[in-house]
């Protein structure tokens, strides 16, 4: 099992943050919007160095994303900002009409999704946003795994023509992913090579991926992980790539089971390689009121539950 470390954890959502900043100085067509939360959005270097280039919308999500679809028609580049819940379920009609349907080139990036949100309750831990976004013609789903992913991740998609829904989150986590790695949209990340089970995560699911992946080489099994930073387009040819030499799969994501990676991941193989899958997901439930650790345990979003996943999954291929 490959090693990996970190110095410190940060909030992905400061990864945005940083990002923002950086693409405030190297691309003029970029301007922020945001639904009057920008210190959760860590907008603040951005703003007090490009006033110009941002928009506060207050609280009226479904009119930012309409002034973000207008604004695309001058060449500029916007990037509409909230909370997860906001940005996805509140307005899902305005995207749909004013950004999907005519393939505006709007950047919706949110934050505090899934569980970590944690003291705010089932109201603003939305689960559901994955599924929403990648069912619509068109739309780019990213949900990086750490700070520096999250940072190349907002960084990359300034150059892609086309809708996308960067999704990100609130707690700190650890940040181990390199300062200076390149970021693909719809390229999947090779964490570790293995022959028994392919574990493939996003988002904060990613780092528990590699802890089970210890857990799992200390009692024999070798486990190949694999960091899907990109839900659509999906990289099916890593998966498939995977699953053939492995025989069976374990999927891994902060969100709900319907509609979420483990599904995308299921209907590749079931259309081109069926084999056993096992799904670390929230199962048909909404969150609650609970610290972010306290909630990812109860939910089993853990490392011990990819591990038991694994290892039911890899007796099902026998």
């Amino acid at each position: 099992m490959k090693t990996y470390t970190f110095t410190e954890k940060k909030d992905t959502r400061s990864g945005f943050g940083a990002g923002m900043a950086e693409l405030g100085r190297s691309n003029p067509d970029v301007v922020a919007l945001c639904a009057d939360l920008v210190a959760s959005l860590k907008l603040d270097t951005f703003i007090k160095e490009n006033p110009d280039r941002f928009i506060q919308c207050g609280i009226a999500e479904a009119n930012m994303i309409g002034v973000a679809a207008g604004l695309t028609l001058s060449g500029l580049i916007p990037f509409a900002t909230t909370f997860a819940n906001f940005g996805s379920s509140r307005v899902y009609d305005q995207i749909r009409q004013a950004v999907a349907y005519s393939n505006k080139n709007v950047k919706i990036c949110v934050s505090h999704a899934g569980l970590t949100l944690g003291e705010d309750g089932a109201t603003h831990q939305v689960l559901e946003d994955i599924g929403m976004m990648k069912s619509l013609p068109g739309m780019t789903v990213i949900n990086p795994c750490d700070f520096n992913q999250t940072k190349a991740a907002t960084i990359a998609i300034a150059d892609y023509e086309g809708p996308v829904y960067l999704r990100f989150g609130r707690p700190v986590v650890p940040n181990f992913t390199p300062a200076d790695q390149p970021f693909e949209i719809g390229k999947a990340v090779h964490l570790n090579e293995g022959a028994d089970v392919s574990i493939f995560a996003t988002g904060h699911l990613v780092w528990q991926a590699l802890e089970a992946g210890k857990i799992l080489a200390e009692q024999g099994v070798d486990a190949e992980i694999i960091n899907i930073h990109t839900i659509k387009p999906l990289d099916k040819e890593a998966i498939l790539k995977s699953v053939y030499k492995t025989g069976c799969a374990v999927t891994a994501e902060e969100h709900q089971m319907n509609g979420g990676l483990g599904d995308s991941v299921a209907q590749v193989l079931a259309l081109n390689h069926p084999a056993p899958l096992e799904m670390v997901a929230v199962n048909d439930s909404f969150g609650e009121s609970g610290t972010p650790d306290q909630l990812m345990e109860k939910y089993g979003l853990t490392a011990a539950s990819i591990v038991a996943k694994a290892l039911a999954v890899i007796q099902r291929k026998k």
